[in-house]
């Protein structure tokens, strides 16, 4: 009987032993994420706990790489380009009195099998670059632009420089739009370049979307005025929760994986443009202006913010309540509307 008691106390005690032991460890795990989010004097809450990208809120496996942007044409004669639909973040705009657009695709979670046609840089895209702390990348460029770059504004890489190498052209495809790229071939010239991997863009805010649906502010369909035929539009799919964007009526697709182009937020960025020389014209990109943002099959207005003084400053966007808006997670697409 005695030997049964002692028994039962040895299997008491070491239960009593076990649980401090796992109470011990979780107080101890805990206070190790406190430690982890204590960074130069002041607490923050990281979203690299969930590991998504500091611009579109997905979940990726690269979240923590340097974005890169890449010039892409609007010409006719390019369409459909290589590599556009996996973009985290696109910027287009008219460069030219005719209305032409050029697009800046921003790659950070995915990594295409091949992007292009690449095209030149156009010094109004430059702080849009700048501002996402991206590396850019494009071929040549107007005489401005490449000034500025050449001054060492910000990284880049120019084709330039690495025609055959980094960038190649194709041999069935009309020059100049025959150039095209990979993220891995840009990745390598810039740790030979020795240029920041790591991303340190500020990040935008992604929640639900914010606002509730209702009559006023539902949105199916969002025109863009560009002049024919480079206007666009982006229909609402309420299946899938995003926007397919059409140009001339028809899917825009994706050459590189014949996947039709989508976004989850299409932003329209209204601002001014002034005629520069020849074929070139400048649209503002900083300074601030009304904004209309389209997410969730709804509308919200509010404006766009950028630091004038700084070509890296971060380009805000604040919803109706002044706050920075809440952006659904997903692909987004800045459509930037002279008027």
């Amino acid at each position: 009987m005695k030997k049964i008691n002692i028994n039962l106390l040895l299997i008491i005690f070491g239960s009593i032993a076990a649980v401090f032991i796992v109470i011990f460890l979780i107080w101890w795990n805990v206070k190790i994420e406190i430690v982890n989010q204590f960074k130069d004097g002041a607490f923050f809450s990281s979203g690299n706990k969930k590991q998504v990208s500091s611009i579109s809120g997905q979940e990726c496996t690269n979240y923590a790489q340097r974005p890169i942007s890449v010039m892409l044409g609007g010409d006719l004669i390019a369409r459909p380009l290589s590599g556009i639909s996996q973009a985290d973040i696109v910027f287009e705009m008219p460069v030219a009195p005719n209305g032409i657009t050029r697009f800046m695709a921003v790659f950070q979670c995915e990594h295409p099998e091949e992007i292009g046609s690449i095209r030149s840089a156009r010094q109004d895209f430059i702080p849009l670059a700048a501002g996402l702390g991206s590396i850019y990348a494009h071929w040549g460029g107007e005489r401005d632009a490449l000034a500025d770059l050449d001054s060492r504004v910000m990284d880049n890489i120019n084709a330039m420089k690495y025609d055959g190498t980094v960038f190649y052209r194709k041999t069935k495809i009309k020059p100049p739009y025959n150039g095209f790229t990979t993220i891995e071939n840009l990745t390598e010239e810039a740790k030979n370049l020795k240029y920041a991997l790591d991303d340190n863009f500020l990040g935008y805010p992604h929640n639900n979307g914010g606002e509730n649906k209702s009559i006023s502010n539902m949105a199916n369909e969002v025109d863009v005025n560009y002049p024919k035929p480079f206007n666009a539009k982006w229909i609402y799919n309420d299946q899938e929760n995003n926007y397919a964007r059409y140009r001339n009526n028809e899917p825009e697709i994706d050459k590189d994986n014949n996947t039709p182009v989508t976004a989850s937020v299409v932003i329209i960025m209204e601002t001014t443009s002034k005629f520069l020389r020849e074929q070139y014209i400048t649209v503002s990109v900083q300074g601030e202006g009304s904004a209309s943002f389209y997410q969730n099959g709804i509308v919200a207005t509010g404006k766009w913010k950028k630091d004038p003084s700084s070509i890296k400053s971060k380009l805000y966007f604040y919803g109706p309540d002044g706050k920075e808006i809440d952006f659904v997670p997903g692909k987004i697409w800045v459509e930037i509307v002279p008027k």
